[in-house]
């Protein structure tokens, strides 16, 4: 089984490679999928999460609101690295359980690992390769805004926290540009998509 990272950052694409590479026939795991379930109620990281951030996180039913959590963790380093602190661990539990599960079904199977801090969290290091999904700082910022309904602003901080793409090249085994229209983008996916399947 050949496992593979995908990253990026905040609206650069990764989740419509993710998914063109599930297409060609991939297993992915989407680490941010991952994030949401262990912090729902009852989820690995849930008590954890709301004893360091206090009931103020808490929605009206009694979940944990992740646009009023990221306010608060977006403007602090300090606050974000507590939040991946217990946040990452179940996910990475997750993540090996699921592909220990793929493995033994599908031993020659490629399966694609979707997290945007992977490079900064170091979990790529487990992984046989990593693909990096890029655009412009512009497209990122005009994508979050219309995607998820951020202001500037709140867009603009979530990159800043993050590793600049630029940056992130040097960690990459093979680089998409998802700058281009869609066909564009799909078809660096299929070149990518071959070589990795040389590769397993």
């Amino acid at each position: 089984m050949l496992k593979v990272g995908l990253t990026g950052g905040l609206a650069s694409g990764k989740s419509f490679v993710g998914q063109a590479f599930a297409t060609l026939g991939c297993y992915l795991i989407q680490a941010d999928e991952i994030g949401r379930e262990v912090m729902q109620p009852g989820g690995e990281a849930f008590d954890s999460v709301l004893r360091e951030f206090g009931p103020v996180i808490l929605a009206s039913d009694g979940s944990i609101d992740r646009r009023c959590l990221a306010s608060m963790v977006f403007k602090d380093s300090e606050r974000l690295a507590a939040l991946n602190r217990l946040v990452h661990p179940p996910v990475i539990r997750r993540q090996d359980r699921m592909m220990e599960e793929i493995a033994a079904r599908d031993p020659g199977a490629i399966v694609v690992a979707e997290a945007a801090v992977m490079i900064e969290a170091g979990t790529y290091k487990r992984l046989d390769k990593v693909v990096l999904a890029i655009c412009s700082e512009e497209q990122q910022v005009d994508r979050a805004m219309r995607r998820s309904g951020l202001s500037r602003e709140e867009a603009l901080a979530r990159i800043r926290h993050q590793m600049p793409l630029e940056e992130k090249r040097r960690f990459a085994d093979y680089v998409i540009d998802t700058s281009g229209t869609e066909e564009e983008t799909l078809r660096q996916v299929r070149e990518v998509y071959n070589l990795l399947r040389s590769a397993a």
